[in-house]
């Protein structure tokens, strides 16, 4: 074994600013529509929902947005996150290529998402906000809340995509314990919920499901808010703190990355680890690629079309302009269900739309493979999530090696698997299927989706 690099920060070396790459991007993205009038929605459009800061910061172009000491304050119990340079994986590779990651699976949460958990639950319980609903796909981001809003002395109703409910009952025990209720859906408490059970008893539910049932509660209550783990800007915006450290890190290792990888969902960890270093492609002329590794049954980053539509499968939340499957698509079983989310966040998607972001989609045996040999080389189980990440990077090295060059490769570990053992006993088993979303499926779901036009 390969002596492991590890390189880690202080906390007086912790940034003490998020990034928003709003201030830098060549383009900015097209407003979000009021789906009842066609015109761009403002504050009060949104406040029904989220608080005012959170508000704020959605539409801020600032490049740079303090962090409140009290989050500051949680974010040390945790941050800054490790960075490790990948050596035995490296060498089980044969690679001439240098790989590191970004470990941010070694929180409360297990996950990146406690990065922007702990500020949504600070600004709410700051402007009197009692309780919060929100969706989880895997349980990652529902866990990251639950003990957020604990903390700060908040209710949390958790709407969890019902095949992951089921797959996962770890992370619903781990909500619990944090003091969250955890309800599958889709579920009889609400409209969305009851129609969607109505047309299909049977139905897996999706994030898009789930995100309908939280806003349609969090609307009939003034002192209940919603919150969104991933797509939004001001949840892209917290998650910058994982670039920001990990470029002060591989400073420190006297390297700079060729590639940046992070799976996709909906946006969050990739933006996170990406974004920063796209700025230094703005601003000081670097070329570092930028890639977004998706399901094959959930590609809207590679399939989807450019679009204005829904967040969620009801039609609650203004139309937004991302790359698209349709509101009404339902992705398959994967286990990564953190990345069964039919849209892309509006800031990756205008990149995305640009060539400032590249994207590629993969097959879940594939990443699951490239997840083993990850956790035999260098000792983390990782989330189903992070596996396309890991499937990601080692696409770039073999690529490189075939090209008879050396490349730098960061990825972002944005999780652990240790809740997700039955998906790798299903995978030993060899009862993991692949599945591959159909242009003929997508166009299907697309017509389906229809949303209002002006």
């Amino acid at each position: 074994m390969e002596k492991i690099t590890k390189i880690l920060l202080s906390e007086n070396e912790m940034p003490r600013q998020w990034y928003n790459i709003m201030a830098d991007m060549p383009n900015k993205p097209l407003p979000p529509l009021n789906p009842a009038t066609g015109k761009p929605v403002g504050p009060e459009d949104l406040s029904v929902i989220f608080p005012m800061e959170l508000i704020k910061q959605e539409v801020s172009t600032e490049r740079y947005i303090d962090i409140p000491d009290e989050v500051l304050d949680l974010y040390r119990t945790f941050r800054p996150s490790p960075l490790y340079r990948a050596r035995n994986l490296e060498k089980a590779l044969g690679t001439k290529s240098k790989i590191y990651y970004k470990y941010e699976g070694g929180n409360y949460s297990g996950s990146h998402k406690a990065n922007t958990a702990i500020p949504q639950a600070y600004y709410n319980k700051m402007e009197g906000v009692r309780r919060i609903t929100t969706e989880t796909g895997a349980g990652q981001w529902g866990s990251a809340m639950s003990f957020a809003c604990n903390h700060f002395g908040l209710d949390l109703l958790v709407f969890m995509v019902r095949v992951s409910y089921n797959q996962k009952p770890g992370r619903k025990l781990m909500m619990n314990t944090y003091n969250a209720r955890v309800v599958p859906s889709p579920s009889t408490m609400t409209a969305a919920g009851r129609s969607v059970l109505e047309a299909d008893p049977d139905s897996p539910g999706s994030l898009g499901i789930a995100i309908s049932e939280a806003m349609e509660i969090a609307a009939q209550d003034p002192y209940t808010k919603y919150a969104l783990g991933s797509v939004l800007n001001h949840v892209i915006l917290h998650q910058t703190i994982i670039g920001q450290e990990a470029m002060i890190q591989m400073e420190m290792a006297g390297d700079y990355p060729d590639v940046v990888i992070g799976c996709f969902g909906g946006g969050s960890n990739f933006s996170g680890i990406s974004f920063p270093f796209l700025r230094e492609n703005f601003v000081n002329g670097k070329k570092t690629r930028l890639v977004a590794i998706e399901p094959a049954s959930c590609p809207k980053l590679t399939k989807g079309k450019f679009t204005y539509d829904f967040g969620d499968q009801s039609g609650m939340t203004p139309l937004l302009p991302m790359y698209t499957l349709g509101h009404n698509f339902i992705p398959d079983k994967i286990h990564a269900g953190g990345l069964r989310y039919h849209g892309a966040g509006v800031l990756v998607s205008q990149l995305r739309k640009d060539g400032f972001v590249e994207a590629k989609a993969k097959f879940q045996r594939e990443c699951f493979e490239a997840a083993i040999l990850f956790a035999r080389s260098e000792g983390i189980l990782p989330a189903p999530e992070s596996s396309y990440a890991i499937a990601g990077a080692l696409d770039e090295a073999r690529r490189a090696d075939l090209e008879g060059v050396s490349k730098t490769i960061l990825f972002n570990l944005s999780g652990h698997g240790h809740f997700d053992i039955t998906a790798y006993e299903k995978y030993f088993e060899g009862n993991l299927p692949d599945h591959e979303a159909t242009t003929e499926e997508i166009n299907q779901s697309l017509v389906n989706s229809a949303v209002p036009t002006f």
